[in-house]
């Protein structure tokens, strides 16, 4: 079964006119040949973007802790884009149960940075639906990133979609 995908990148002009740090966000939903498990767990190997993940050069836990069934971890992350290196902190709360990762900017160069993805279960595979919504604190930074963030948008999410076929194998009906 290939893997179906739809797309939304919405601008939000009104946002834009009002404050010109505020980005457009990128959401998109993809029909899977994986589990939901499968995606879940890719999504949720943090230590393991540095292998995959575009752009992704470092990433240091600094804490995980559990409440109830839900895993919260600190997660430092250093980003290299040409001539752009930045760190970052996030918390991302991983609920293995919901089948949902949530990552909230805690400090770095953004004024937002937040990323969601949900996992729901088909009979053959799995939809995945995934969200990121960012602006840096720097308008020179917003302005460049505004030009491409729809393309390095889809492409994080691809490198997800990619690892999973490195780690499951082709395309099938699960």
């Amino acid at each position: 079964m290939p893997a179906k995908t739809s797309r939304c990148l919405r601008p939000r002009a009104w946002r834009l006119a009002a404050d010109p740090y505020l980005m457009p966000h990128h959401q998109e939903t993809r029909i899977l040949p994986y589990t939901a498990e499968e995606m879940y767990a890719v999504v949720a190997d943090i230590e393991r973007y540095p292998e995959f993940l575009p752009w992704c050069a470092q990433v240091t836990v600094r804490k995980r802790e559990t409440e109830g069934h839900v895993e919260l971890v600190t997660a430092a992350m250093r980003i290299a884009f040409h001539a752009f290196h930045e760190r970052y902190v996030s918390l991302v709360r991983l609920d293995r149960h919901a089948l949902t990762i949530e990552a909230r900017h805690v400090e770095g160069p953004f004024q937002r940075l937040d990323t969601r993805w949900r996992f729901v279960p088909l009979d053959a595979g799995s939809e995945v639906h995934f969200l990121i919504d960012f602006a840096f604190k720097s308008m020179l930074l917003s302005a460049v990133a505004g030009v491409a963030f729809g393309f390095v948008a889809a492409k994080m999410a691809e490198a997800f979609v990619q690892r999973a076929h490195v780690l499951y194998g082709d395309a099938r009906v699960v």
